[in-house]
């Protein structure tokens, strides 16, 4: 699957959106990629993680264990799992940080696949890396649908994307005109309670 192939699914979910928003890495930017609205459907979300499961594979060959973080993650972690045939985890934000609850636990050394929906910093990827590292797994990937930087993320871990566009985004001091002058939204997940 290639980046247009991609679009393709979020488009045809209505979930390529233009505006002023705030990204869960807090910068500001005029697209917004609204994955839960391609989450909704499962025949596209098993055509995205398909293809991200295969790209894992083809890049580090077999996986153990695939664990996404909390909210955003889960059902593509999941969804990518299941095309992987290995269990699906994820963390959750305990006292501000990235931990595994609910009595998940992974053996240690286990290969792990961090499983994430969209990267644009990598703030989230690199702290569910770090969550991993301290259960004792060994990030041998770390996997996406799209990177939204460009390839400048550092998810702290080799990194993957199905689909790698470089959308801009800007700190919320030093927006351009434009932008400043459309009303925000703020999808993002970050700000949930923690």
């Amino acid at each position: 699957m290639n980046t247009d192939q991609v679009l393709d699914e979020f488009r045809g979910a209505g979930a390529l959106r233009e505006g002023h928003f705030i990204l869960s890495s807090g910068l500001h930017s005029g697209t917004f990629l609204q994955k839960n609205l391609v989450f909704q459907y499962p025949d596209r979300t098993e055509r995205l993680c398909k293809a991200l499961a295969a790209l894992i594979t083809e890049t580090v060959g077999k996986v153990d264990v695939c664990i996404s973080p909390a909210v955003g993650g889960i059902i593509p972690g999941y969804e990518t799992a299941r095309h992987l045939g290995v269990p699906s985890l994820y963390v959750e934000r305990e006292g501000g940080e990235f931990k595994l609850r609910r009595a998940f636990s992974i053996q240690p050394g286990a290969r792990v696949a961090m499983v994430e929906d969209i990267v644009s910093t990598g703030l989230s990827s690199r702290e569910c890396v770090e969550a991993i590292r301290a259960a004792g797994g060994e990030v041998v990937v770390a996997a996406c649908i799209v990177d939204r930087s460009g390839g400048r993320a550092d998810p702290g871990a080799p990194f993957v994307a199905l689909a790698r566009l470089d959308i801009p985004a800007w700190p919320a001091d030093q927006l351009p005109a434009e932008l400043a002058a459309i009303p925000i939204e703020d999808p993002g997940s970050r700000r949930l309670s923690k």
